[in-house]
């Protein structure tokens, strides 16, 4: 059959037609850079962003406003934006997201960093940069964002391509979520933001040649590991904040109850074992119980767990090395495994997994731990426990005692869905004394840094991810004014915590080493203008209650958890004198405490 040409060439243009279309169906779409980094956090189910907005990342929120799977918290200062990140992120286990913008930005958002990079926290920071053409000039609000940060990030990255944008996202996440957990910085030019390229997708893996923890942990290590606990007779557990970051607590619990032995943990650790089972003998350290740190100190075997040995754990390194014992330490960082304690069973790997392999080798294993001796080691155990190094003036009817406030609380919230988050000095050290942690992923406060100011920003994280969850921020009138502009992020995002604020007058844990260490001298210690913090909550548009006296201590807790819906600021006035005990001072052994003032 004979087509005639106008046939021929309609059919010619219908057949072009149809190639041109399948072919735009085909083609990436062009998305500018600020686009491609949304798409990179919708893929990697990212619900919250805690940031400030500023010139270097305006095309970055102008991006954010044409999308409404990611909620952007506006915070009142950068370093809460990455405090409230992180906070999310320890609680959640997920990684944590925070975006500021160049220059001043990048500084006031260091110390949050530091933070999260010191107690191993996964984060991605987003940040903004001058166009790629400024660097180096000394542009309005540029800094060397990469340079400062290397001292404190797992890793960061400088995008100057647009076409890398998506990759390198990929590479942050995977970073900062895989081996130790930590904070990646990703650094982003405006001009990088603003630029198209074509978008070819997510990428769904990631291979990074001079990048691959080891997860696994060496069998024979393990082994070796397991012939030493069964032939323990003196055996002690020692577990930090690498359980809780490996999701390894049900693991954990299932050894002890193999091994049955004490098990303690660091200040990061906490409610990785319940600290209701008679096997915990508590918090170890500086400020650890007297149970637990003679434990350490004179058992034979002991198995490390995700810790680091740091100084507030064993204090001075040569007194802890006076005690013969054996000691195996699993951890995913090979570079934090005899870094200040030698070790005699080195296993590196993923805490999980190696737990899970030493159970499945104990219970295929006819060998048991010996019975007899045992017991005698739990009767030693014993006989440090009654000594009961956490006794204070319980039936003090004159001011508050600080203990009390926590005891308290503990009390009404053990069995209810609640976090406690806390800020540093002394309230964040009888916060972990006296509030017995069951579960984990509860205790967040931070530990390696150290800083002040994180205890509201880490609640209203933790309540934007967990609503439903009671949030309580333990602090006190040093620490709470670091931050305290983010109450009125509070009341914007309908964050309502409890904040329980030990209000003694004075930077406490500075009292009380000017105390011990310095005859006396309280140095600027003392706070001599302190706001009206009932006021100032009200301020903000929140509840305050100013609370003086024991008997006031309970209904003012009561009465802050009915106001389900509201931040209530609860200012106890607590006794100025009182120290935090025990206590191993500066350069002393682990066991060498002070266990009250009849001590000093």
């Amino acid at each position: 059959m004979e087509i005639s040409k106008a046939e021929f060439k309609s059919a010619a243009v219908a057949e072009a037609t149809q190639g041109a279309t399948t072919a735009s169906r085909q083609a990436p779409q062009e998305l500018r850079g600020a686009e491609i980094l949304i798409k990179a956090l919708q893929a990697e189910g990212v619900k919250h962003v805690w940031g400030y907005p500023g010139g270097a990342v305006l095309h970055i929120y102008d991006a954010f406003y044409k999308q409404d799977t990611i909620q952007h918290v506006l915070v009142r200062h950068e370093q809460a934006a990455v405090h409230a990140a992180d906070g999310y992120a320890r609680a959640t286990g997920e990684v944590g997201v925070a975006l500021v913008t160049s220059g001043p930005g990048v500084t006031n958002a260091v110390t949050g960093i530091a933070t999260a990079y010191m107690d191993s926290i996964p984060m991605v920071i987003i940040t903004g940069q001058v166009p790629t053409a400024a660097i180096g000039q000394d542009a309005f609000q540029e800094c060397d964002t990469v340079g400062i940060t290397r001292p404190i990030v797992k890793h960061n990255f400088l995008v100057k391509d647009v076409r890398d944008m998506a990759d390198v996202m990929k590479k942050a996440f995977h970073i900062a979520r895989s081996g130790r957990p930590g904070p990646v910085v990703v650094d982003i030019p405006k001009d990088v933001s603003f630029e198209k390229t074509p978008y070819k997708g997510y990428p769904e893996s990631v291979e990074m040649r001079s990048y691959n923890p080891v997860k696994k942990g060496h069998g024979g290590q393990i082994r070796k590991a397991l012939q030493l606990l069964l032939a323990a007779k003196r055996p002690y557990i020692y577990t930090g904040g690498g359980v809780l970051l490996a999701d390894a607590c049900a693991e954990l619990r299932t050894l002890v109850d193999l091994l049955n032995c004490p098990v303690t943990h660091t200040l990061m650790g906490l409610g990785a074992f319940p600290a209701s089972d008679r096997r915990f003998l508590g918090m170890l350290g500086m400020h650890g119980t007297w149970e637990a740190n003679n434990a350490m100190q004179h058992c034979d075997v002991l198995l490390a767990v995700g810790a680091r040995f740091d100084d507030r754990v064993i204090g001075n390194p040569k007194h802890f090395a006076q005690n013969e014992r054996k000691i195996i330490h699993i951890d995913i960082d090979p570079s934090s495994i005899s870094k200040r304690v030698k070790v005699d069973v080195p296993i590196v790997g993923d805490v999980k997994d190696v737990l899970s392999e030493m159970i499945g080798m104990i219970r295929e294993a006819s060998a048991r731990p010996d019975q007899a001796a045992l017991a005698d080691w739990w009767k030693t155990v014993e006989g440090w426990r009654a000594r009961d190094c956490m006794k204070y003036d319980r039936a003090n009817a004159d001011v508050i005692k600080p203990q009390k406030v926590i005891e308290t609380l503990w009390e009404m919230t053990r069995d209810a869905d609640a976090y406690i988050t806390s800020d540093v000095g002394q309230h964040q050290m009888w916060a972990a004394q006296y509030y017995r942690f069951d579960e984990p992923r509860r205790w967040i406060n931070s530990g390696g840094l150290g800083t002040m100011g994180v205890g509201i920003p880490y609640a209203m994280g933790i309540k934007l991810a967990k609503p439903d969850s009671e949030v309580y921020c333990v602090t006190g009138e040093g620490s709470v004014q670091m931050c305290i502009q983010e109450l009125s992020t509070c009341l914007q995002y309908n964050t309502p915590i409890k904040i329980v604020s030990l209000n003694n007058r004075y930077l406490g844990m500075v009292r009380q080493w000017q105390e011990l260490q310095y005859a006396g001298r309280y140095s600027h210690s003392y706070m001599d203008a302190l706001p009206n913090f009932v006021k100032l909550a009200e301020a903000y548009g929140h509840v305050g209650m100013l609370i003086e006296r024991p008997q006031d201590v309970e209904p003012a807790l009561r009465e802050a958890r009915k106001l389900k819906d509201r931040t209530v600021f609860m200012d106890f006035r607590t006794d100025p004198t009182e120290n935090v005990f025990p206590m191993v001072e500066p350069g002393k052994g682990i066991t060498e405490m002070l266990l009250g003032s009849e001590d000093l």
